[in-house]
């Protein structure tokens, strides 16, 4: 049985009043804080990488960070913290499902 896709949260570098959010560079500083949180992320000599549950990218011109639901089961407290930030910065959020690798693909009957 495939597994259900999981749910990913479009963190956006615009406030609900269509602000553009400050620093610039804050989907870098976000993602980087949550780092730890990801596999093979561990130990002493571990280098830094963003997580694959907390991500920055780059929507036109727009900075963004994508939150994995995954992360809650997690680790709980580092998904709220994230939801939290956007929250208290009044960022705009979208929610998404990832589509499984062979959505779209034809069938045969």
């Amino acid at each position: 049985m495939a597994e259900a896709p999981h749910t990913e949260f479009f963190i956006q570098g615009i406030t609900k009043g269509g602000k553009k959010f400050r620093p610039s560079d804050w989907s870098e500083r976000l993602a980087g804080v949550m780092s730890c949180y990801g596999p093979g992320a561990q130990g002493p000599n571990a280098r830094l990488q963003y997580s694959r549950y907390v991500r920055p990218i780059l929507l036109g011109d727009l900075k963004c960070v994508i939150l994995d639901s995954r992360l809650r089961e997690i680790e709980p407290m580092a998904f709220d913290f994230v939801m939290n930030f956007a929250k208290d910065n009044d960022l705009v959020v979208t929610e998404a499902c990832e589509l499984p690798d062979d959505h779209g693909a034809s069938r045969k009957a």
